[in-house]
């Protein structure tokens, strides 16, 4: 069986790489996943998804076929004719068992996010937990639901509110929260009455199949959530469906915008998340031991590949001084892939996304910035061996 090892000292050689070819051609492909079941696609366009710390092919992920879209869309169509009839406290069983079904299967999600993804172990497993959190909010949608009486709000006058769902929805994810994101889309979405079309990450899609996997374990019906994979295409499908009737997406600013703009022309609610960066500006009466610690944390956890990592720090008067020691504690981050034990900083999600932020570092050395620490040589060598 060909599996992989981590050495410091060692360097790929010509006949691991002969290997590792051998090998990448029985790789398996990601499937898709319409009506409670698991399908092969029939695309002929597939995109390679690497491990970001090892660069070797981890599955190979479809554009899925416009047929293979209508599909997923059509089951979710005929799932909400019933679904949406369920009864709330049944909606709020099946929630209840996914919770547990998680709880159960934390480290394996987390074990897929760090070889699809990069992050490390623990931010892996931080990944599913907050994720597991709005599951968890979900089980009390009876009371959530609920509507509003007002009686004898003027003469002759009550009103009455009621919730009702809204049809088939659509989520589209990003690469950097692969569990936690479509936790924030489809559990809300179901227990709300509605069904689902979502579309993860084509660079990390595995821990959202784990998790619709472990919705239907949970005895949710058939074709009340199906995924779709894809990039562009997939995106405009989703956006111009007259059956998709609201789209959740949390990404870039220029998808959000598009997807934005594209989605409510075409009359659908649209919630879009969109990139950020937090700035921090610290005063020298700040406690100094704590406030460097959380630096580090914003500043390089899931290796700065999340929108509320803290990119831009001012510090005033006599904080200053502190930037030594802010370096020091940056030296002593261990970098390496995320499966290794006492890891840091893991690999970002592909090498194009490290040219930019090299890029980015230079920009500001060019433009007279003092470059304090210099990681942009940094080597973390994989060996690839049988065993």
């Amino acid at each position: 069986m060909y599996k992989k090892c981590i050495c410091p000292s060692l360097q790929r050689t010509p006949s691991h790489m002969k290997t590792f070819r051998q090998f990448i051609r029985h790789i398996a492909t990601t499937k898709l996943y319409i009506d409670g079941k698991f399908v092969e696609s029939k695309a002929t366009d597939w995109i390679d998804l690497h491990n970001p710390a090892t660069n070797e092919v981890v599955t190979r992920v479809p554009k899925a076929t416009p047929a293979e879209m209508e599909s997923a869309v059509a089951s979710a169509k005929k799932a909400y004719e019933t679904w949406s009839k369920t009864s709330i406290i049944t909606r709020q069983q099946v929630l209840f068992r996914l919770q547990n079904i998680i709880k159960a299967n934390m480290k394996q999600l987390a074990e897929n996010i760090t070889e699809e993804q990069g992050k490390t172990l623990a931010d892996a497993e931080g990944d599913v937990l907050r994720g597991l959190q709005v599951v968890e909010q979900c089980c009390s949608i009876p009371t959530i639901m609920q509507g509003e009486t007002l009686a004898g709000v003027a003469k002759d006058m009550d009103i009455h509110s009621y919730r009702v769902p809204l049809g088939v929805t659509a989520g589209i994810t990003p690469f950097n929260f692969p569990a936690m994101i479509p936790l924030w889309m489809f559990p809300v979405a179901i227990a709300c009455g509605n069904t689902h079309v979502i579309k993860p990450s084509e660079r990390d899609p595995g821990a959202c199949m784990m998790l619709v996997d472990m919705l239907t374990q949970a005895g949710c019906p058939p074709g009340v959530v199906n995924v779709i994979h894809g990039a562009h295409d997939a995106v405009n499908f989703i956006c111009d469906h007259p059956d998709i009737r609201a789209i959740s997406f949390v990404g870039s600013d220029q998808a959000g915008k598009y997807i934005y703009e594209r989605g409510a022309k075409n009359g659908k609610r649209v919630q879009s998340n969109m990139g950020a960066k937090n700035h921090g500006v610290i005063m020298s009466d700040a406690n100094r031991s704590n406030t460097l610690n959380q630096l580090v944390g914003a500043a390089f956890g899931a290796a700065g590949q999340r929108c509320m990592a803290l990119s831009t720090v001012i510090f005033v008067g006599e904080a200053v001084e502190w930037l030594p020691e802010l370096k020091k504690r940056a030296e002593a981050l261990k970098v390496s892939a995320g499966n290794v034990p006492g890891t840091d900083l893991g690999p970002v999600i592909s090498p194009q996304a490290k040219e930019r932020i090299l890029s980015l570092i230079q920009s500001g050395v060019d433009e007279g910035a003092t470059l304090l620490l210099d990681g942009r040589n940094l080597k973390v060598i994989i060996k690839f061996c049988n065993l």
